[in-house]
């Protein structure tokens, strides 16, 4: 179903957009190994105190490795957004503690709260939607499709990307290298994302 974008979602759009192509800027600044001057300098005092100890091939890797973080940040974050506002849209304010919301899901999520809180350390957030992962907002955009089908266009592709999403924010998630082919996968797949919304 084709339809015209929003002012936000053409917003959310031009960001993702941006974000990919400072993150080809990064890539060429490391291949060719020079500084186009994009970046704000780093903190000086944990340059120096202890980025120096690592060393320069795992600084390297680090640095490559950011570029991803930083759009699977923007890309999970925009979808999370998108689903927020539109269950709100259509169920109202207090759709996540309604029955549009898998039970296992929802308990799933306050343990991860629960967790959280016992732990002792800041929390990340005070909506639970902060804590599911692309598979769990896959499940609420499918059990909800009568909300979504208007905004995105196929319920299998949707599946589909959100899974390929799932399985790459493993290595990005727990500090591992992505393959060359898998750094092209996450770059389609982001593409393929806004393609549902066409």
């Amino acid at each position: 179903m084709n339809r015209t974008l929003s002012t936000t979602e053409r917003l959310k759009l031009f960001g993702v957009t941006h974000q990919l192509i400072d993150n080809e800027l990064s890539k060429v600044e490391s291949d060719l190994g020079v500084d186009l001057g994009r970046t704000a300098p780093r903190l000086a005092e944990i340059d120096s105190t202890y980025y120096p100890q690592f060393e320069q091939a795992l600084r390297k890797e680090a640095s490559s490795m950011a570029e991803h973080y930083e759009v699977f940040y923007c890309l999970e974050n925009t979808i999370r957004q998108l689903v927020c506002d539109t269950m709100e849209g259509v169920h109202g304010a207090d759709w996540w503690n309604s029955d549009k919301v898998p039970s296992k899901l929802r308990d799933d999520v306050a343990m991860r709260m629960q967790r959280e809180r016992d732990s002792g350390v800041t929390r990340r957030s005070n909506e639970p939607l902060d804590y599911t992962n692309f598979g769990e907002l896959s499940e609420i955009i499918k059990v909800n499709w009568d909300a979504f089908g208007s905004i995105l266009n196929s319920q299998k592709a949707v599946e589909k990307v959100m899974s390929a999403l799932n399985t790459l924010r493993g290595p990005i998630a727990h500090c591992c290298t992505l393959a060359e082919d898998e750094a092209l996968r996450l770059r389609l797949s982001v593409r393929d994302w806004f393609r549902l919304m066409e």
